[in-house]
């Protein structure tokens, strides 16, 4: 065994535990009013519920009834948004039947019809559009794939965004302000002093072995559901930051089969919906109570049949494309007792655990992603007040990176010689900065090639994530490209992407090898809920001839 690798770290202002958008966006808003900053990120940057959500940055109409204030900051961060990272977010338009056969079906859409004209008082703040209420002859020019009876409907509409770009936009920034950050690297203890409060943390690197401790004259703990777990290892009790994580999936298509997200109504009940993101279909999503491994959050057959059945009734087009992959995240929903799961509260909190006796540990629990940008802020504040520092928050009003000029995608196409779809996905996942990817495409022109074909994504992209946004693995480049996403599920590609990250990283080609054969293990596991046992018995052979090209004899195990 070789030795251990011990590294002492200089002092910062504030550690913040955790990669998602809260811990991100925290990270920027600190590094922006010259805090100083180290993140430690345990899996990679978006691995939990920030890149595992709807990919929406909505203002929850749902919200309205029981938690407007929830409803306003959402649509208030989506304004702001809008402005600091405009290539990102992209318009869904929503339709919203009401069936015949529904229990007083007119009156409920009366009711429908002036509910939506209380939520347009809010869509000015995130530049959406009054809401139109439809009649059956309208929804169905709109989308003939809709069947039943309906007495009418309403249209809304909401963005879309990756919640991936957004994150990594984050804390692009915050690093060129001056901020450390460390990816697969797992915070170990929170450091106390004899007095109780907080002076850091001792971490190790899931990588390289490397271990360390960085001292600090603040620690927040933004780990979303995973903070019961972090606040423990300040010695304190779970509960402290006590939450009541809920389960969602999602089930995505090879294609788009509509032009409009269509909300429709499970077997008990719930709203859900299919809509289009991006170059795919998305249908979801669950709310379910989660008490299992937060590291290892699958879909399950019966939640991925429960989603099917509710849009196969009303959208049965759903049946003509092939769904080719889920992803499962953990919402951090602030406890409570005994309230449906649907109904608990999206609303966020900064807990300071002085009363713990563990001062200058704080923990930002709850929130969702269309609100992350304020719950930031208020952090922030909080950080800024103790330490002392008198900077006004800038993250509503200073671009994100990419976000500061628009460009156009057939002008990119032009300037390398690429598709104009591959132009085009590139600019929307980079913005601006799709430049600096165009320039390693001049000054090495092999890295024009495509790498995957279903996204589509170039070498040169491959190459500067790994460079640029902290990509070590090739499930940490998918992450942030889409690569090995497509229909093809990383086959066609998860091997040239590893030999790329193992040369960028100077790891040997066997070790990319590996890096290739792991993602797409884990893609088969995201899958094993909704393909047949034909393409499961496919997939299991196909897995099995690259172990076994690769001299490995892992198993792959069903979660």
């Amino acid at each position: 065994m070789s030795a251990e690798i011990v590294t002492e770290r200089h002092d910062v202002d504030v550690v913040i535990i955790g990669g998602g958008v809260n811990g991100t966006g925290l990270a920027r808003d600190c590094a922006l009013r010259g805090i100083k900053v180290a993140l430690f990120e345990r899996n990679d940057i978006a691995f939990g519920a920030s890149g595992n959500s709807s990919g929406m940055i909505h203002g929850g109409p749902r919200y309205l009834v029981y938690d407007p204030n929830v409803t306003y900051t959402s649509c208030l961060d989506s304004g702001h948004i809008q402005r600091i990272a405009p290539h990102l977010l992209f318009r869904i338009p929503f339709l919203m039947p009401v069936h015949a056969q529904r229990t007083g079906a007119k009156v409920a859409l009366t009711l429908i019809d002036a509910f939506f004209d209380l939520y347009d008082k809010y869509q000015p703040l995130k530049r959406g559009k009054p809401h139109t209420r439809l009649t059956p002859e309208e929804l169905n020019e709109l989308e003939p794939g809709l069947v039943g009876s309906v007495v009418g409907g309403v249209a809304f509409d909401e963005w879309g965004i990756d919640g991936v770009r957004l994150c990594l936009g984050s804390l692009v920034d915050a690093i060129e302000n001056g901020a450390e950050a460390r990816v697969h690297c797992t915070v170990t203890e929170i450091l106390r002093k004899d007095d109780g409060s907080v002076k850091g943390v001792r971490w190790r690197d899931r990588t390289s072995g490397e271990t360390g401790s960085t001292t600090a004259k603040i620690v927040v703990n933004a780990t979303g559901a995973w903070a019961p777990i972090t606040a423990s290892l300040g010695g304190l009790e779970p509960k402290a930051a006590r939450l009541r994580p809920g389960k969602g999936i999602h089930i995505f298509y090879d294609r788009r089969l509509t032009n409009y997200a269509i909300v429709a109504r499970t077997i008990d009940g719930r709203q859900i919906f299919v809509m289009p993101w991006q170059n795919t279909t998305v249908i979801g999503t669950t709310d379910d109570d989660y008490y299992g491994d937060l590291d290892r959050c699958v879909a399950t057959a019966d939640e991925a049949r429960y989603l099917i059945q509710a849009v196969e009734r009303v959208f049965p087009a759903l049946k003509q494309a092939r769904a080719i992959g889920t992803w499962a995240g953990v919402r951090p929903t602030l406890y409570a007792w005994g309230p449906n799961e649907d109904a608990l509260s999206r609303e966020h909190e900064v807990l300071d655990h002085e009363k713990h006796g563990a001062d200058g540990l704080y923990s930002m629990i709850g929130g969702k992603l269309a609100s992350y940008r304020i719950f930031s802020e208020e952090a922030a504040d909080v950080v800024a007040r103790r330490l002392g520092n008198g900077e006004a928050c800038r993250t509503h009003t200073s671009s994100l990176p990419g976000g500061d000029e628009e460009v156009d995608p057939l002008s990119l196409a032009g300037e390398a010689g690429l598709e104009a779809v591959a132009a085009t996905r590139l600019e929307y996942r980079h913005g601006s900065r799709a430049r600096r990817v165009l320039e390693r495409i001049h000054r090495s022109p092999r890295e024009r090639a495509v790498v995957c074909e279903c996204e589509p994504v170039l070498e040169a992209e491959v190459r500067y994530v790994v460079e640029n946004e902290l990509a070590q693995t090739v499930e940490d480049v998918s992450r942030r490209t889409r690569l090995g996403l497509g229909a093809c599920g990383g086959m066609r590609c998860a091997a040239r992407c590893g030999q790329i990250v193992a040369d960028m990283t100077e790891r040997s080609p066997q070790q990319g090898q590996r890096m290739a054969l792991e993602f797409l293990e884990s893609a088969a596991r995201r899958r094993l809920s909704i393909i047949g046992a034909d393409q499961a018995r496919q997939e299991a052979f196909a897995l099995a001839s690259v172990r076994s090209e690769l001299g490995l004899d892992r198993r792959f195990e069903e979660p």
